[in-house]
């Protein structure tokens, strides 16, 4: 077979605010690759079909020297995350071709040969559920939800749930955790269309943020016993202030804070001694051990039923996928932004 291009997505410099698509990433389709007799050298040649855009991808663009949880990119490679992907060719028992395999460390990349097998899940989807799914709501953002419900909400009859960025793969489906666990559900989003989204979801009270003062909803609502926090800031503050005693706050993210803003400075964090708060923050990897077995018994077939419902913002297209990485930090998304590389 005559090489293809490789189409991929590299890091290009470190963004001072906001990345900038063309700038921050760019796509270069300079590169081919010839799929019958590219070396595997004991791995396993993989062609990409969906890649996942989250907002965490963002504490990735930084200079290498600064520790973190999540490793930096590096400029002049290609970005990574998670992905599901067909196996092509493989010299790795471990998986087989025509196997689809979901990993942290997919490349941004049309074709890529990896060799770390213990890396990559073999996805047997017996629900023949769209591919895309798990790197959403069967994926890490699912994950991140049902875990974190699991180990932190401890739900009681007659809790009052406040959920943070409520249209967005993760709030989404913990609203939906929520209700299932005959919760009232307060959710905020910043657009009316992805209010209307959290309202078929089956929450209490919706609201725009951008509209409506969060202060406002959550002092007629409340008081709130469980905290979603995916923003941080002057929402954060505003649910200290709305919640009961001893209410459990879980720290998910705080995107009010990713992209260079100036830092708001929450003012009544000595509420927490006086209402004897629980601040969970958390990382999901560290939560496999003891949920993620559940989660997959659990989540895949919830969704095929239609129990859970879901939300995909696709852009069709490897080159795509730096204007991806914006509107997932600026809030344009509608839903889980999904990059489809390509049809099997």
């Amino acid at each position: 077979m005559a090489p293809v291009k490789n189409g991929r997505v590299l890091f290009n410099e470190i963004p001072t605010g906001l990345p900038v698509a063309g700038r921050t990433t760019v796509y270069d389709a300079s590169q081919t690759i010839d799929l019958d007799s590219v070396p595997l050298n004991g791995g396993f040649l993989v062609k990409t079909l969906v890649l996942s855009i989250d907002p965490y991808m963002r504490g990735k663009m930084r200079d290498p020297s600064v520790k973190s949880y999540s490793p930096p990119y590096f400029t002049g490679e290609p970005l990574s995350n998670y992905g599901v992907g067909v196996i092509l060719r493989s010299e790795n028992a471990a998986v087989k071709p025509g196997s689809h395999v979901y990993s942290h460390a997919f490349l941004f990349q049309e074709y890529f040969v990896a060799n770390d097998a213990s890396a990559f899940t073999v996805l047997e989807n017996k629900e023949n559920l769209p591919w895309s799914t798990y790197v959403g709501v069967c994926g890490m953002p699912g994950q991140t939800a049902h875990h974190a419900w699991r180990e932190f909400a401890h739900p009681q009859k007659g809790d009052v749930a406040f959920v943070t960025t409520g249209a967005g793969p993760v709030g989404a489906t913990v609203i939906q955790l929520a209700k299932k666990d005959g919760l009232k559900v307060i959710a905020s989003a910043g657009s009316d269309e992805k209010v209307e989204f959290m309202k078929s979801l089956g929450a209490d009270v919706v609201f725009n943020y951008k509209t409506e003062k969060t202060a406002d909803v959550l002092q007629r609502e409340g008081p709130i016993n469980i905290y979603w926090d995916n923003v941080g800031g002057e929402t954060f503050e505003a649910a200290i202030d709305a919640a009961a005693p001893r209410a459990r706050f879980i720290e998910c993210g705080m995107i009010s804070a990713y992209n260079g803003q100036a830092p708001y400075y929450v003012k009544n964090l000595v509420l927490i001694v006086g209402k004897q708060l629980k601040i969970s923050g958390f990382i999901v990897m560290d939560l496999f051990a003891k949920h993620l077995a559940e989660f997959y018994r659990e989540i895949p077939a919830a969704v095929a039923r239609g129990e859970i419902k879901y939300l995909e913002d696709r852009k069709l297209g490897l080159e795509h996928a730096g204007e991806a990485i914006v509107d997932v930090q600026t809030g344009r998304n509608k839903g889980k932004s999904v990059i489809v590389v390509a049809q099997e």
